[in-house]
């Protein structure tokens, strides 16, 4: 079905605009006159799946995270001041200067309008708002507490920002260096190598192993380059298959667990995630089994999942959080004792929150770490490799000009 967008006047004076589905720009304008709409300019904006595709597209135009949490703490702003929701998410509208989060809006105020809940227009656009997004919401609705609760959704996705970021540029630099060290390498096995090897076969003498190592790879490479494309594709596309099956990602979240070092770093990340997610979720007033089922499904680790799943039906069977988390083996004790602490005092939120808090200081210390020792030891492999390229050309070099003497 076509999607237009439309400028216009309502009833009380004021300027709106938005997105409407319809069969025909003719059914779209009697529409927005039985709203009580004075069109003023209709243009169709294409079907909904090309609507879509911009709002969501990668790039230019895309919907961040910093963008909704963004959102969210000025609607949160607009309705502490007292405008009531309508008026807020108009002002939000006219404001928002990203295209696809500002059409994103129109349509939650359009749902708002036609007599739908905050929370419930929020569930008909997932792919900007999450599952969590909406059920804080809902709960935040239910309470009366909304602006509140949107200010507390603000700190979330902007702690998640700011986590982002700090993890990313810790990765820049290493992530440039290995480009560039495959670069070089590509660009001597291609251009440099390949002429050496020629020299090398006129050479009527014996040639050091080193030499003759770095000549069998030069001509397997030039010769077969397409079969090791062709394998390592096929691989990859055979491992992300596999690993896309319940099978296969329960396997690989198992392993990447039990890693040395990396695998204690993702739990931290894990255990933080599902931590201050869950305290904000409770926080916001959530009933316990619905948050614990909402953040089953955030924590990005299958085996963190089910352990956190078998939790909740511990839960719906009167247990405490703390004793299946603990019987998991998963969890840290520091994270069992803070929980039954929490449960306890009837702080449990503020206590997830303050784990979580821990956690992210020690995995920014622990990658900040990680980073540092694998700087040098990037450039000590990209030293090997060159170092043993050079020497493999040498050696014969220097053969023939001893015998020259």
């Amino acid at each position: 079905m076509p999607v237009y967008e439309y400028k216009g006047v309502s009833s009380s004076g004021r300027s709106i605009s938005g997105v409407l589905d319809g069969e025909s720009l003719k059914a779209v304008k009697a529409k927005l006159k039985k709203d009580g709409i004075v069109v003023l300019e209709v243009h169709e904006g294409g079907t909904m799946q090309v609507a879509r595709s911009r709002e969501f597209s990668f790039g230019r135009g895309r919907i961040n995270t910093g963008d909704v949490a963004n959102a969210t703490r000025q609607l949160a702003t607009l309705l502490s001041s007292g405008l009531p929701l309508m008026e807020a998410l108009n002002v939000l509208v006219d404001q928002e200067e990203n295209q696809p989060l500002k059409r994103a809006l129109a349509s939650l105020r359009d749902s708002v309008r036609e007599g739908s809940s905050f929370a419930d227009a929020l569930k008909t656009n997932t792919k900007v708002f999450s599952q969590l997004y909406g059920n804080m919401v809902a709960a935040g609705e239910a309470s009366g507490t909304l602006e509140i609760t949107l200010a507390r959704i603000a700190d979330f996705l902007d702690e998640q920002v700011r986590f982002r970021g700090k993890f990313a540029a810790a990765l820049a630099y290493p992530a440039i260096m290995t480009v560039v060290g495959v670069g070089v390498l590509f660009f001597l096995f291609s251009f440099v190598l390949p002429r050496v090897v020629g020299m090398f076969e006129d050479m009527k003498q014996q040639l050091p192993f080193m030499t003759l190592a770095l000549l069998w790879v030069v001509r397997v490479v030039s010769s077969a380059w397409w079969a090791i494309l062709i394998a390592v594709g096929g691989a990859a596309y055979y491992l992300r298959r596999y690993f896309a099956t319940a099978e296969g990602k329960a396997w690989f979240d198992a392993w990447i667990l039990r890693l040395p070092v990396f695998g204690s770093l993702i739990k931290m990340i894990a255990v933080s995630r599902f931590t201050r997610t869950l305290g904000t979720l409770l926080q916001s007033g959530v009933p316990t089994l619905m948050a614990l089922d909402i953040v089953k499904s955030v924590v990005g680790n299958t085996v963190l999942a089910d352990a956190i799943n078998k939790a909740r039906e511990n839960v719906r069977e009167g247990e405490s959080i703390a004793d299946p988390l603990r019987r998991s083996g998963l969890f840290p004790p520091v994270v069992i004792q803070m929980v039954a602490v929490g449960e306890k005092s009837g702080e449990l939120e503020k206590m997830l929150l303050k784990i979580s808090d821990s956690f992210d200081r020690t995995v920014e210390t622990r990658i900040t770490a990680l980073m540092s020792l694998l700087e040098p030891i990037i450039i000590l492999v990209m030293g090997l490799v060159v170092g043993f390229i050079v020497i493999a050309i040498m050696l014969p070099i220097l053969q023939m000009s001893s015998g020259v003497r």
